[in-house]
């Protein structure tokens, strides 16, 4: 039987900005699309529309950008900037043996314990400390002998030695960058929300960037902005000269204005997909990466460009040694960066898991420390010296501690290394907004637990936040929910 029934207007289901942009099939009907998406007309706010924040601070903020230097494994708060005595007085005897509460039993364990991948291993006697310390400066701040060039610089810094995570694997990396167990959805890595929330102080140059090398795609999720959308993610960037922005060079044979006439028209198509999909994250991150990756080719090569730079610089930063040079050539290009305005600078100085010590934490450590020792203190004098201190604020962390006990593993073999370790360890700030020559917060005897002001991850970003004038609660997303946790507490203790 013939269907009778008449056809129904198709129009009616029709957008009106698809309408718009495809009014015409010639260049007529996309150049009127094209202009009147530039003025406005085509691309009217729906009612009760979220308005993102203008790049301004919410208060007056105290930093004006971040270098966040990342040591990926998890380097060990006793043999770093928390020494314990008692683990060389108990030093082969259980907890158990000790005048000490055991901590495994304590209930904070498992309160701050979220295990992904098994429990937490045995320990079966306690490690020695593996390296002497002493106290330096004038607030002296014990350190041990590993650290002998930041030593000099303790009075210049706040210590916290009283974080904890909850995840005992390494999915504790990115908790540290987004705040998130790995049992969780995870949310936008803090560097996002400041690139969201205040938005460039170069319009060259990208507010957020990654410095290092890495083998393990999963380090990604440490410059994620999830679902802030693709343009407040990283950009990586590399130290290669001939090469600094993977990707971002000009081809060979292509003259700088045919490149520009091709991004503008590569630019003019992407603007009337926008009108036709205007809740198409991916196609606003597309244009703006591709105005910013034309205007990158130039400032980026500059700002990376260390040829000008002194013999004297160079040699604070240990670029004149093949130990530290990496290293250093990565904190000296976060430097130039920050002063040519880019808002957070995500620096690994380490590869990734480096400081994973489960055997041969002597070792591992001492060669460790080596590689970063003299780049970091020089990073804190060079920005001294140029009067950038009081700007930047420079964040020290690792993902987790490590146990104070042998690692016992392999039908209960001891190891001569520390396990992971989420319950206490030690990050530390300086720069711009907080105290120094200062130490906040405190593990237990055995260096275990953080017992005394103790801080979840979060409270990392919101302190940092804080200093650069934000509060992350004004920063929310419609219908994202965030927990309580995520926004965390400013370590307010530290600042000055």
């Amino acid at each position: 039987m013939m269907n009778t029934r008449a056809p129904q207007p198709q129009c009616r289901h029709i957008q009106r900005r698809t309408f718009l942009s495809d009014v015409g099939m010639g260049f007529t009907g996309l150049a009127l699309g094209a202009l009147l998406n530039e003025d406005g007309i085509a691309r009217e706010p729906s009612a009760g529309s979220h308005t993102p924040p203008d790049g301004q601070p919410h208060f007056a903020p105290k930093a004006k950008n971040v270098i966040w230097i990342f040591l990926s494994g998890g380097y060990s708060q006793m043999e770093t900037f928390d020494p314990k005595p008692a683990l060389a007085k108990y030093g082969g005897k259980t907890y158990d043996e000790t005048p000490f509460p055991n901590p495994t039993k304590d209930p904070l364990f498992t309160l701050r314990s979220r295990a992904v991948v098994g429990g937490d291993r045995p320990h079966s006697k306690i490690l020695p400390l593996q390296i002497g310390y002493r106290a330096h400066g004038e607030s002296a701040i014990e350190v041990t002998d590993w650290w002998p060039h930041l030593a000099t610089c303790v009075d210049d810094i706040s210590f916290v030695r009283s974080m904890y995570t909850t995840d005992n694997d390494h999915n504790a990396e990115f908790q540290m960058h987004h705040g998130r167990h790995k049992l969780d959805p995870p949310e936008p890595v803090l560097g996002s929300w400041i690139h969201y929330g205040l938005g460039t102080l170069n319009e060259n140059l990208p507010a957020f960037v990654f410095l290092g090398q890495y083998k393990d795609t999963r380090v990604r999720w440490n410059f994620d902005a999830n679902y802030l959308g693709p343009a407040h993610a990283a950009v990586e960037l590399s130290l290669d000269p001939k090469n600094p922005l993977p990707f971002g060079a000009r081809p060979n044979g292509v003259l700088a204005e045919e490149q520009r006439n091709q991004f503008e028209f590569i630019n003019r198509l992407n603007e009337l997909s926008a009108i036709e999909y205007p809740e198409d994250d991916a196609v606003r991150a597309r244009i703006k990466s591709y105005e910013l990756a034309y205007r990158m080719q130039m400032s980026v090569p500059e700002s990376l460009d260390m040829s000008g730079e002194t013999a004297e610089t160079n040699q604070l930063y240990g670029i004149d040694d093949k130990t530290t040079e990496i290293y250093g050539r990565r904190l000296l290009a976060a430097r130039r960066l920050a002063e040519r305005g880019v808002r957070f600078s995500l620096v690994y100085l380490s590869d990734y898991g480096e400081w994973d010590s489960h055997r041969d934490l002597q070792k591992n450590h001492a060669r460790s420390c080596g590689r970063v020792d003299k780049p970091v203190a020089g990073l804190l004098k060079d920005l001294k010296r140029r009067g950038m201190f009081d700007d930047t604020l420079v964040v020290f962390c690792t993902e987790f501690g490590r146990t104070p006990g042998v690692e016992v593993r392999d039908a209960y073999k001891e190891y001569t290394g520390r396990d992971h370790h989420p319950h206490g360890f030690t990050v530390w700030f300086a720069g711009a907004g907080v105290k120094r020559g200062f130490v906040h917060g405190r593990t237990d005897e055995l260096g275990f637990h953080a017992v005394e002001d103790a801080h979840y991850v979060t409270d990392i970003h919101a302190t940092v936040l804080n200093l650069l004038g934000l509060d992350p609660r004004r920063l929310d997303i419609p219908g994202r929910k965030r927990l309580d946790a995520d926004y965390g507490t400013p370590i307010a203790q530290i600042m000055s």
